[in-house]
């Protein structure tokens, strides 16, 4: 790599990477035409398969690492490097399971994504992390600690504290939640997105570029049976499902779960959730080629998030999960099986990172928008750029 290609280079284009995982960020940011010069992460798995594909990395735990020593490794200067990306561990901040927000300590993980950013001074920053971060609470704070002044304080979210920070370090915001799906991916998968500029450029979330309706075939979303059909009889590695769980899945016809077995059988199979609440819709799935996959999971075969083959009594294999995320298929992933898993499920889908490079670019070329007179048919035109942005449909009247 030659990272001092654009050190002194008004079209610099290096990215270091935070948090980088299996580096679907980064692969997508790279085919947006950004150059990712460092990866960092603490996961030895993680750092073993950035390793294998000949990144540039620097492993360990976060919190001790000091920002001039990524600056060293990419041998640049604060102020030099044109983004940093990252998604700080998002399990605190999950929509699943007990929301601990700040009171869990991976909480504060974010606040060195943030250290980082304070110190290196780049033009932009992307953070992406799970939706469950937009109403995150903040710890609760004792009565005898609360501002006397003010019994009924509001303690606000993790989010707001985010955007505090960045508002103290001069950065200019946007945020929003996007759904993969909606730039090419075959796979609904919402995250929160971050974006901040420096210099208070006019910084903007990718427009959508898939739609559930089209009429050109390119612009439609992306399906299951786009990105593995041709993988159906050589998969390669993968998990198994247990004995007791695969009786059943084999009575659920494509695109089915729980709900179409037999209704006798129901109760057996679901055993002690077949009383709980809510719609449990993990159960027993088995994915219908003719749709974008579900969001995946860190393991395809745990009982209440099954990613069972469409037309196979098997779960999907690594080489079908790395398709989902549309990681080239050249790219290596390292350690044991279950850890394959979940570096591949926790990575941000390329073809999202491939829209939010281009945003970015977009902004720093100053070519993101074509300037026009008022004309007829303006108000029309607002109606549809307002919809597309919000994710839902325009209705013509």
């Amino acid at each position: 790599m030659n990272i001092l290609r654009y050190r002194h280079n008004d079209q610099n284009r290096d990215v270091i990477s935070l948090f980088s995982g299996a580096m679907g960020l980064d692969i997508g940011l790279e085919q947006a035409g950004l150059h990712v010069v460092a990866g960092q992460d603490f996961d030895p798995s993680c750092v073993a398969t950035m390793d294998a594909n000949g990144q540039n990395v620097l492993g360990g735990d976060i919190r001790n690492i000091e920002p001039q020593q990524l600056l060293d490794l990419c041998r640049l200067s604060p102020g030099e490097p044109f983004l940093i990306c990252g998604g700080p561990p998002c399990q605190p901040f999950s929509t699943a399971g007990k929301r601990l927000g700040i009171n869990d300590p991976r909480g504060s993980l974010f606040m060195d994504f943030i250290r980082m950013i304070d110190f290196i001074r780049p033009r932009f920053f992307i953070m992406e992390n799970v939706k469950g971060i937009v109403s995150a609470p903040l710890k609760q704070v004792p009565l005898s600690q609360r501002d006397k002044g003010d019994p009924e304080q509001k303690l606000g979210t993790v989010l707001d504290v985010i955007l505090s920070e960045f508002r103290k370090l001069g950065y200019k915001t946007v945020y929003g939640i996007l759904d993969a799906v909606n730039y090419g991916v075959p796979q609904f998968r919402e995250r929160f997105v971050l974006i901040g500029s420096r210099d208070n450029e006019n910084i903007f979330l990718p427009i959508p570029t898939h739609f559930q309706m089209h009429q050109e075939e390119a612009y439609r979303w992306r399906t299951l049976k786009d990105a593995i059909y041709d993988l159906e009889h050589d998969c390669g590695e993968y998990a198994s499902f247990s004995d007791d769980r695969l009786k059943f899945l084999k009575l659920v016809p494509e695109g089915g779960n729980w709900r179409s077995l037999p209704p006798e059988l129901i109760p057996q199979a679901m055993g002690g959730a077949y009383e709980s609440g809510g719609g449990k819709v993990g159960f027993y799935r088995r994915l219908s080629f003719h749709q974008p996959s579900p969001t995946l999971v860190t393991s395809p075969v745990q009982k209440a998030t099954m990613m069972c083959h469409p037309t196979q009594d098997r779960p999907l294999s690594l080489r079908e999960y790395a398709r989902i995320q549309q990681f080239p298929d050249h790219w290596a992933f390292m350690g044991t099986t279950a850890s394959k898993y979940r570096q591949i499920g926790n990575a941000v889908p390329v073809g999202l990172a491939v829209a939010l490079g281009k945003s970015i670019i977009a902004v720093a070329d100053n070519n993101a928008s074509i300037e026009t007179k008022r004309f007829r048919g303006t108000d029309i035109h607002n109606r549809i750029k307002s919809a597309i942005e919000l994710g839902g449909d325009y209705i013509g009247k």
